[in-house]
């Protein structure tokens, strides 16, 4: 018999929460209503998973389609974005920087995470990118910003789990921690972005003519995706071990697995193939010698064992090859209307001059709660990270989080991470005690909770 799957939300549940979804100003991110909405998202996206890995009816795609929410995710995805390089930056630089629980502003930089999360999970449908309307090129601009700020970041660096901020102590604070653990979530959603770029580019034909235009002219989104083959930044070399990225975590790779390629892999493939071999990209798309260079780099990288796992590149193939031999014609130049992404202008113009003022204003008053409002935070949120919902998210059996094999044992102390051996436990320790005292201390601070209620 099959085990039912567990559900995070019924559909009556689910269709509350989306119609409840707004826009709310940068200056309120991490007060009570914006934690409210937090936990409505992160809901929505354990649930919008669950379905689609289970083929289920997939139900929180159709509310947010439904009720026009596309538009208002992508603005609280901008908003979090423009926070963390404008407020989180001078949260850092102040002084006074002694918050009694750093999780409340891990969360705000984690919120980021869960929308891109549920995005890529949703936008896989047409009508969803459809339903994004004029919003899609914001998004467009966002996953290009992401993807270009990850390819100057690994062009130039290599990224390790256990490295530190540059002159940052071996043990790090509760600051430097904060600083790791976004530079760790920003890029996970830089891949996220990737795959949502991607699905873009399958429903190109049913996004407003400008969408093409930004891909291809403003942000030359083809040699970008040139880059990332070239960098293939989900892939690394650890003490000679090649390691791949997967589901938000790094695990080793088998010798005779080494050429077999990956979810990322294959969508950056899809994209460049999107991209070329429509006609009306070609059309639009400006071949000149530098976009030509760029794009006949691929050719060493289409190899016969990559073809025979993704055997619609054999076009691209015959593409570039014909491509090298010729003088494509000039882009076609139509008068075009273009629309202007709004979002991000909006919030800076709105908020220019007043990051100082937000910064130590939500720094006193908002991630520095009352021991009352921590432990009703601590029970909220150990009531939606629950861990058997957790696991039923992942799509395969859980692997230690030092070697990569599949483990069997949990912490105990924290239950969020797996470990085959309790010597792989003791030799990861180091990296993983920051994160379990921090779900440890949620976790307890919840049951505390329960128990004080009548």
């Amino acid at each position: 018999m099959d085990a039912v799957p567990v559900s995070v939300l019924l559909p009556g549940e689910a269709e509350g929460m989306v119609r409840n979804l707004h826009v709310f100003p940068l200056q309120e991110i991490g007060s009570k209503g914006w934690f409210k909405q937090h936990e409505y998202i992160e809901k929505l996206n354990m649930q919008a998973i669950l379905n689609a890995s289970a083929s289920q009816e997939e139900f929180i795609k159709e509310f947010l389609g439904t009720y026009g929410k596309i538009p208002i995710l992508i603005h609280e995805l901008i908003c979090v974005e423009v926070w963390k390089q404008k407020v989180f930056s001078r949260i850092c630089q102040l002084q006074d920087f002694k918050p009694k629980s750093t999780f409340p502003i891990y969360i705000v930089m984690h919120h980021e995470a869960t929308i891109i999360n549920l995005l890529e999970t949703v936008f896989y449908h047409q009508d969803v990118c459809e339903s994004a309307e004029d919003t899609v090129m914001d998004l467009i601009d966002y996953c290009h910003r992401k993807l270009t700020l990850l390819v100057a970041r690994i062009s130039t660096d290599t990224l390790t789990e256990d490295r530190l901020i540059p002159g940052e102590l071996s043990v790090p604070s509760s600051l430097q921690e904060l600083k790791l653990q976004a530079e760790a979530l920003e890029f996970d959603i830089a891949l996220k972005a990737m795959v949502v770029l991607r699905y873009i580019t399958d429903n190109i034909d049913s996004l407003p003519l400008s969408a093409l235009n930004r891909l291809l002219t403003t942000h030359n989104v083809p040699c970008l995706l040139v880059q990332m083959i070239e960098h293939h930044p989900w892939r690394r070399y650890e003490k000679g071990q090649l390691k791949k990225y997967e589901n938000g975590r790094w695990y080793p790779v088998l010798p005779e697995d080494y050429l077999k390629i990956n979810k990322l892999d294959g969508q950056v493939w899809i994209a460049l193939y999107n991209l070329l071999l429509r006609t009306e990209c070609q059309q639009k798309y400006n071949f000149n010698n530098f976009n030509k260079d760029q794009l006949l780099k691929l050719r060493g990288f289409l190899t016969d064992v990559l073809i025979d796992q993704l055997p619609n590149l054999v076009e691209l193939k015959h593409f570039l090859g014909h491509l090298s031999l010729s003088v494509p014609a000039p882009s076609k130049k139509d008068l075009v209307l273009e629309q202007i992404p709004e979002i991000w202008d909006r919030i800076l113009r709105e908020n220019s001059g007043k990051w100082k003022a937000i910064a130590k204003h939500q720094m006193e008053q908002v991630f520095n709660p009352s021991e009352e409002d921590l432990r009703h935070q601590a029970h909220q949120w150990a009531e939606t990270y629950n861990m058997n919902v957790m696991e039923s998210l992942m799509s395969e059996k859980p692997k230690c989080g030092f070697c990569g094999s599949e483990a069997t044992k949990r912490c105990s102390r924290c239950q969020n991470e797996w470990y085959c051996t309790r010597e792989c436990q003791v030799k990861q320790w180091q990296k993983h005690k920051k994160a379990c005292e921090l779900m440890a201390e949620a976790m307890k601070n919840a049951k505390e909770e329960l128990k004080m209620k009548p």
